[in-house]
């Protein structure tokens, strides 16, 4: 075909999809019926002006339309990955997780059970074979992520609704195609009975493989792309190869799902991206893909409603039948799954409860579209299926299609209306009337202070003053009128409204380089989590989301205990840096929440809630605080350190606004900009690498401090301290339990011990040891012995601890003394050497025993 002629049509097709939306808007109908709608008006006028003898002169148009190279590699390989992607992207994930399980069951149950009940349904009716009606089965179960986005997106439907729609749309294609594949498999080689196991072993790997490949390139583009931060066109760039090279490695070279591939590349990158791209790149990112999508939606509509004609044109009554039998049996099996599977998940306690309301509009929102007839599509184009086959299949998926469209399509708008599902709960409705009360006050004090700079007719002025003022009137009445908001519902609102304002906190602090992207990406978690918590289980989930933000991790704790055993630091040394990050931003941000607090929820929900929110974010700094104390005493110099660096990279990122303000005031020039901007590149740069955390220096500091070893000389203290192991002890922590047998002596390097002995406690502090008298009397332990606060301990053996005594005579003296005090009077020497050791340590124990 003419490329020319190619171009033309497509800048016909683009205006097109130009016109629906504010034809749709007009008519108030969803875009995608208008789109299909004028795709089959312009499918059927070209048919029509090509075979007609009123006039010629259009043939060459009508030709070239019904000439172009439609195919169903166009919509499964060209057009339907830039939707699946898009639609990932910008999922709220974390609220989807919410919702997996009726998710899932809608996405793969309910395609084997939509297959199996339509095969059924169509055989006593079809004069197809088995295969055939499972094929037919398999293509019409597939939810179209273009038509059910579009739709629900153009409709007033609750998010919740929305979001399970929406995620059962993009995931159940892999299920149906699989099944597709295998059942067009079967027909090409003329098999007349199909392999169920064969299906459900080609499942595993279809979905495993596609989610696990995708997750792996999604990985290295977000790679990529955060090396490419300055450049945003190249970010853009690396995110558009990202889906079309992720569905075609998995369907061509894998023979796997390249729609679960593309999926999982989005909903990666959609998880990731927050932590790793400035927000502005996000933003940037984000909107040209939401540009792609539109694009790419209205193409899918119009180019498959152009072969809408064609394939009806040889419908007869049999093949109308066949579509209303397909219509019940679908909405049958789909209704099976909503009021038959999710109730028993959900008396189950594996999925939430999903409303009456919600099912029905589930329902009648099952949508199909460009993936149906692209499947159907593949069928009339292979030559190996029978004509038969083909002419039926491609009548029943299109009539299907355009059921689910131009009646469920056009009228979910009204169901959602008669079901409710667009008004606000009371709750809302309520909380809206102070919010824009609130709001309107805000207005009238900004707007009487601008006006006073205008030079306006005073008479003006004051006329519009009191129109203003009464609007202000009725709107604070109305919000009076709806005083019935319980105090724990507005705490809830106002936890919700706080942790979405700390999500937003953490992104300026990303934007203006105050923390890395590690530390972004945590923090955004813990922010979406405490979002969901809060709406899941009020102040309680708030407060226990918040208490498990602070959790050192198990990571932490296998990098120390691969540190003591192994003397690896490297793991260590990062960690510890990113939680240092961590606390230091973490009580930034809650500084400025309090704020928040005091002007924003104060206004909106009243001094009892907001005092009562203030006292939570006290609580929340106090545990960061006491976590950063048990830091600080463990690496004593490191913490100033890093809050050195950010406050380093705050005031660069200050000098940066300077230097953009001076410009656009016209005072600099760009190249002195330039310039300007490559010195604070540098000394960012510079910050961004981490400060080191020598541990094995900090140990001989550590033990350079004690008292008992002050008399050794350098090369003693680094030996002694590769012989020490590290204990690290939040309060409460039980050290010694009573009645263990003894097998190391404890010194107390910072922080407090307590230790209780029949019923007394006695205060152990730096510099202090204990363990040595049970373990030279070789005795179980007299006392449980419990950290106080965060504490740092340092432990030896017992074979290395009688040597040291030998050693270091202010060791054995203190050992001496110590036992003096329970009662034992022994005169010990101040030997060395490893017989003088054995004899000390005899003695010792003899003049213990005494005791006994």
């Amino acid at each position: 075909m003419d490329l020319i002629a190619v171009i033309a049509i497509l800048s016909g097709l683009f205006l097109a999809i130009a016109l629906a939306e504010p034809l749709a808007a007009r008519l108030r109908l969803p875009v995608p019926v208008i789109l299909v709608g004028l795709g089959m008006a312009i499918g059927a006028g070209a048919a029509w002006f090509w075979r007609t003898d009123v006039t010629d002169a259009l043939n060459p148009v009508a030709l070239a339309i019904l000439s172009l190279p439609i195919s169903s590699d166009v919509f499964i390989y060209v057009l339907l990955p830039i939707l699946l992607f898009q639609v990932s992207l910008t999922l709220n994930l974390r609220r989807l997780m919410d919702d997996w399980v009726p998710v899932l069951s809608l996405a793969v149950i309910a395609v084997f059970a939509a297959t199996l009940v339509i095969a059924a349904a169509l055989m006593p009716f079809a004069e197809l074979p088995l295969l055939a009606c499972l094929l037919l089965g398999a293509i019409v179960s597939t939810t179209d992520p273009s038509a059910v986005v579009g739709i629900f997106r153009a409709t007033p439907a609750p998010q919740r609704l929305a979001r399970i729609v929406e995620g059962e749309s993009l995931l159940n294609d892999a299920a149906a195609i699989a099944l597709f594949s295998v059942f067009l498999s079967a027909l090409v080689l003329r098999e007349t009975q199909p392999e169920p196991l064969s299906v459900l072993m080609q499942l595993p790997w279809v979905i495993g493989a596609g989610a696990a490949v995708g997750w792996v390139l999604a990985r290295a583009a977000m790679w990529a792309m955060a090396a490419m931060n300055p450049w945003p066109l190249a970010q853009l760039s690396v995110s558009f190869a990202l889906p079309f090279a992720t569905f075609l490695i998995v369907d061509q070279m894998l023979a796997a799902s390249g729609v679960v591939a593309a999926v999982v590349a989005g909903m990666t990158v959609n998880f990731l991206a927050p932590g790793r791209l400035a927000p502005p790149a996000l933003s940037f990112l984000r909107e040209a893909w939401n540009l792609m999508s539109y694009w790419a939606g209205g193409l899918i509509f119009v180019l498959a409603a152009l072969l809408v004609p064609s394939a009806l044109e040889q419908a007869g009554a049999q093949d109308f039948l066949l579509v209303a039998v397909v219509v019940v049996a679908a909405f049958a099996a789909r209704a099976m799954i909503l009021w038959g599977l999710l109730p028993l998940l959900t008396w189950a306690r594996l999925s939430p409860r999903v409303e009456g309301p919600y099912r029905i509009a589930i329902l009648w929102g099952g949508l199909r579209g460009a993936v149906t007839l692209a499947l159907a599509l593949a069928v009339t184009e292979n030559p190996a299926i029978p004509f038969d086959i083909k002419r039926q299949v491609g009548i029943v998926a299109t009539g299907f299609v355009l059921f689910t469209l131009l009646v469920q399509g056009t009228t979910l708008r009204l169901l959602i209306g008669w079901l409710g599902l667009d008004r606000l709960s009371p709750l809302d409705r309520a909380l809206s009337d102070q919010v824009v009360a609130v709001a309107l006050q805000d207005v009238r004090e900004t707007v009487a202070e601008t006006v006073r700079s205008f030079d306006l007719t005073p008479a003006i002025i004051r006329d519009e003053a009191k129109r203003f003022g009464e609007r202000l009137n009725r709107a604070v009445d109305k919000a009076d009128e709806a005083q019935d908001i319980l105090d724990k519902d507005r705490v809830t609102l106002g936890l919700v409204a706080m942790a979405g304002h700390e999500r937003d906190l953490v992104l300026d602090a990303f934007r203006d380089g105050f923390i890395s992207d590690r530390t972004a990406e945590r923090m955004l978690t813990d922010a979406d989590r405490l979002i969901e918590a809060t709406r899941t289980a009020g102040r309680g989930g708030y407060r226990g989301q918040a208490r498990r933000a602070l959790r050192r991790g198990r990571m932490l704790g296998l990098a120390e205990w691969a540190h003591s055993r192994f003397r690896l630091t490297a793991g260590l040394q990062s960690l510890i840096a990113d939680r240092f990050e961590f606390l230091v931003a973490h009580q930034q941000m809650l500084r400025f929440l309090i704020t928040f607090t005091e002007k924003r929820i104060l206004r909106i929900h009243g001094k009892r809630v907001a005092a009562l929110l203030a006292d939570l974010l006290r609580w929340r700094m106090e545990e960061a605080g006491r976590e950063m104390e048990g830091l600080r005493i463990q690496f004593p110099g490191y913490a100033e350190e890093v809050e050195r660096r950010l406050i380093r990279r705050l005031a660069l990122r200050q000098e940066e606004v300077e230097y953009d303000q001076l410009t656009q005031d016209g005072l600099i020039g760009p190249e002195l900009r330039l310039s300007l901007q490559q010195r604070i590149a540098e000394e960012r740069a510079k910050l961004a690498t981490r400060p080191k955390l020598d541990l094995a220096v900090q140990r001989v500091d550590i033990l350079r401090g004690f008292v008992l070893f002050a008399a050794l000389d350098e090369a003693s203290l680094k030996q002694l301290s590769r012989r020490m192991k590290a204990v690290y002890a939040s309060p409460g922590d039980v050290l010694v339990r009573k009645e263990a047998l003894p097998d190391r002596v404890w010194f107390v390097a910072r922080g407090a011990v307590e230790a209780e002995i029949a019923g007394t406690r006695h205060l152990l502090g730096q510099g202090e040891m204990f363990g040595h008298l049970s373990v030279l009397q070789k005795r179980p332990r007299r006392a449980t012995v419990r950290a106080l606060s965060h504490t740092m301990l340092l432990t030896l053996q017992e074979q290395e601890f009688v040597a040291l005594m030998a050693q270091v005579p202010d060791l054995a003296a203190a050992v001496k003394a110590s036992a003096e005090k329970r009662g034992v009077i022994v005169d010990l020497p101040a030997p060395s050497g490893p017989k003088a050791a054995r004899h000390l340590m005899e003695r010792l124990r003899e003049g213990l025993r005494q005791t006994d």
